[in-house]
């Protein structure tokens, strides 16, 4: 996951990277003789790397714009504090500052994505950023065992 600017742009360099590398490769691998399928089974890892990376790129760029997701899960309340974050503008230091804990207790608790966090600490973080959390429950069809 993307969590500053820093990683962010080192991600846009790595996808440029990665795309010539994956053409590289492909010329190579065709010049083998390879058919058209082992060719794709080759790069399969390659491009599977590129898609994840394009993905965070991509989640990155909306929580800059404040186009959060919805979630579904409480457990996934991690990645939303981290995406408040990046949408304020407040860096891990600052976020560290004005909860008044070590810098490096943010960077491990984002690097967690926030795992096992409280109800309390997660409101106080998101009340650090200014933030306000709006709730809604909807029931979902449940099937009964066969």
């Amino acid at each position: 996951m993307i969590r500053n600017e820093k990683e962010y742009q080192e991600a846009l360099r790595r996808l440029e990277g990665d795309e010539d590398f994956i053409a590289e490769q492909q010329v190579t691998l065709r010049g083998l003789n390879l058919t058209p399928d082992e060719v794709a089974r080759a790069l399969e890892p390659a491009l599977s790397f590129h898609a994840q990376l394009m993905e965070e790129v991509a989640w990155y760029e909306r929580v800059r714009r404040r186009d959060f997701e919805v979630i579904e899960k409480l457990t996934a309340i991690g990645r939303l504090l981290i995406a408040a974050r990046i949408a304020n503008g407040v860096s891990q230091r600052e976020l560290a500052d004005r909860l008044g804990v070590a810098e490096a207790q943010v960077s491990r608790d984002e690097r967690n994505e926030y795992h096992g966090i409280t109800v309390e600490r997660a409101q106080r973080i998101f009340e650090t950023l200014g933030e306000t959390i709006t709730m809604r429950i909807g029931a979902r069809s449940l099937t009964a065992a066969s």
